[in-house]
């Protein structure tokens, strides 16, 4: 089965782009009530996924066992991209990716960024629609209906 059936196209989802400053990133998490979001490049490019605790260890982190805060005027200073995240925490699969694959990634990610064949960016799908879509199927034994209406 194709998985562009169960992505959310990159139009209806929140995401980061690398340069936005820290606070720009926060009031977007804090707006869609989201505790990790996908970061893109401004060429398209998926970048990684940055989580609550990214900015909390960032904003605390300070040399050997001494902590620092950092106020929130300095936080329109610094970049995103300043932050620690990776693409190693949520990779992103390819859009000819199979379910299988995305089943073994939704065990372990809240959602799945996509990308097309060039590393860009496309949209996710979230661990919700992979369960869904074994539960039709296995549970149900019925026909995938990935109408979230019901």
């Amino acid at each position: 089965m194709n998985i562009a059936f169960f992505m959310q196209p990159k139009a209806t989802v929140a995401y980061l782009y690398s340069d936005f400053t820290i606070r720009q990133a926060l009031e977007k998490m804090h707006h869609h009530g989201y505790s990790a979001i996908p970061v893109i490049n401004r060429d398209g490019t998926y970048a990684g996924t940055v989580s609550e605790g990214d900015f909390l260890w960032y904003i605390v982190q300070g040399e050997g066992d001494t902590p620092r805060t950092i106020g929130i005027e300095e936080l329109e200073n610094l970049k995103l991209s300043d932050i620690s995240y990776t693409s190693n925490r949520n990779p992103a699969v390819s859009i000819a990716a199979n379910i299988d694959e995305l089943l073994m990634r939704a065990m372990n990610q809240n959602f799945i960024p996509i990308v097309d064949d060039r590393g860009s960016f496309i949209g996710i799908v979230t661990r919700k629609a992979v369960i869904k879509y074994f539960y039709d199927n296995t549970l149900n034994g019925g026909v995938a209906d990935l109408d979230d209406s019901k």
